[in-house]
């Protein structure tokens, strides 16, 4: 029998291990090597260059301005956009072609035409704009929930003017909320790291495949790498709405009010699934929630079972809501609780 060594190993289903054992070839992973850094960085150019490439003819520069003919024309601004059909349509900002009085669109290889505004929708600073051809280069919209944070996002468009500019990045973050010109919350905004610059404005954010899953619409002043782009899933529910009618129609109980926190003796009185309601401070003359019977100093509570919080608990559910369809508004006045049946009407156009 022999002894064991202090400390020695013990091999499962054998002898201990000899205190110095014989050397053994080094170990070596199976299968192909990894690629080098060169390799990875030539793959990359490839995807950014085959997307430029498809997708390029289809961006726009778009250019507004002032002028009754062709040539007293005087640009007042400029932005980005991209054709959506072969037959002239093009996805833009809201806000790049806002009380435009004339509209050109600059093609990549060099051919200007004269615009139209077919529809915008300032809550979700989209717009789509039409001229006159047929047989154009166009991109599609995916469907943006797709997206990951890390994925490569290319961005093309037309910064301070410099025709098919590019920028790459990665989607940053998902689920961002900005507020539009109107005050409306545009909501799953994505947020990236694709240098945008003024003129950028309404080009496509796209993907390793070439496909349209956002559109530049802002950035914040005095930071670097970050932008935001309007979801393409948000621009597939508003263009055939700006193509059939010119605008998006929305519900509306013609309110305004503020976030308002409830008492928590109200809140353990009526049991109250939320702390905080909408405070009415204006109705609308005429409007849904007055003709209802709804006041100023109610604080609405729910609609239809969900809590409404906030004023854009309220935006978002409305937004969603048939025009015409009636709810049910839970809200209190002093402290008692009420519920009245509203018919919501079609918001007014906002220009």
């Amino acid at each position: 029998m022999t002894k064991r060594k202090p400390g020695s190993l013990s091999w499962l289903g054998g002898e201990s291990a000899a205190e110095n054992p014989p050397s053994s070839p080094q170990s070596r992973q199976a299968g192909p090597a990894p690629p080098s850094d060169a390799e990875l960085l030539d793959a990359y150019s490839r995807a950014v260059t085959a997307v430029v490439e498809r997708i390029g003819p289809a961006v726009v520069s778009i250019h507004v301005g002032e002028g009754r003919r062709a040539s007293e024309f005087e640009p007042a601004g400029a932005g980005s956009g991209f054709v959506i059909t072969p037959d002239g349509y093009i996805l833009t900002n809201s806000h790049v072609v806002a009380n435009a009085r004339e509209i050109r669109a600059l093609f990549i290889d060099g051919h200007k035409l004269m615009a139209t505004v077919v529809g915008r929708d300032p809550s979700t600073d989209l717009a789509v704009t039409r001229v006159s051809a047929s047989g154009l280069s166009y991109a599609s919209l995916t469907d943006s929930p797709a997206l990951r944070v890390g994925q490569l996002v290319i961005a093309v468009g037309n910064p301070f003017g410099f025709q098919s500019s590019v920028s790459t990045g990665v989607v940053s973050s998902l689920g961002r909320a900005l507020r539009s010109q109107d005050g409306r919350l545009i909501e799953n905004i994505i947020q990236h790291t694709a240098p945008l610059n003024p003129g950028n404005s309404g080009g496509p954010l796209l993907d390793s495949k070439g496909l349209v899953v956002g559109i530049n619409t802002a950035i914040i002043a005095q930071a670097q790498g970050i932008g935001f782009a309007v979801p393409a899933s948000t621009a597939r529910s508003v263009v055939p709405q700006l193509l059939a009618m010119g605008r998006v129609e929305r519900s509306y109980l013609g309110v305004i009010g503020y976030r308002r926190q409830f008492d928590r003796r109200l809140v353990r009185f009526h049991n109250l699934k939320s702390e905080q309601g909408v405070e009415i401070v204006s109705l609308e003359p005429a409007g849904p929630a007055l003709r209802a019977g709804i006041q100023t100093g109610d604080i609405l509570i729910s609609i239809n079972g969900q809590d409404m919080t906030s004023p854009d608990d309220l935006f978002r559910f409305l937004s969603e809501w048939p025009v015409g369809r009636a709810v049910v508004v839970s809200l209190l006045r002093r402290k008692n609780k009420l519920d009245l049946e509203v018919v919501p009407a079609a918001a007014a156009k906002r220009e």
